[in-house]
């Protein structure tokens, strides 16, 4: 199996897709919005990332969330509930970190199944 880079550069490409499984990073794109503001740029960006991949988000596998302060929990869940197609949840991860820019407020690192 070939391993796809899509649009690769020194340090990443936009989506590595590999065995039928694309994997994808997202960060906000205007880190100075607040965490709602963040979570929309992400999902939207995700959306994106999927579609080019001929994926979407009941494909969605497996995400490994990270935030810089729990108290901001509450606010990601709804959002979440709210993107995610009813009984598509896939599994994932919560850590809190501090994110290699200051002003990110999360990262979202995603696998998800490519027809």
């Amino acid at each position: 199996m070939d391993i796809k880079r899509i649009n690769p550069s020194a340090n990443w490409s936009d989506v590595t897709v590999f065995n039928k499984m694309a994997h994808f990073v997202e960060v906000a794109e205007d880190e100075s919005a607040d965490m709602a503001g963040q979570i929309e740029q992400v999902f939207a960006q995700a959306d994106e990332m999927l579609a080019s991949v001929g994926s979407d988000r009941s494909r969605i596998l497996s995400v490994t969330i990270y935030v810089t302060d729990f108290s901001n929990m509450a606010i990601f869940n709804n959002a979440w509930q709210a993107w995610l197609p009813e009984g598509c949840a896939p599994s994932r991860a919560c850590l809190k970190v501090e994110l290699a820019d200051p002003n990110y407020l999360l990262e979202i690192a995603f696998v998800a199944a490519v027809k």
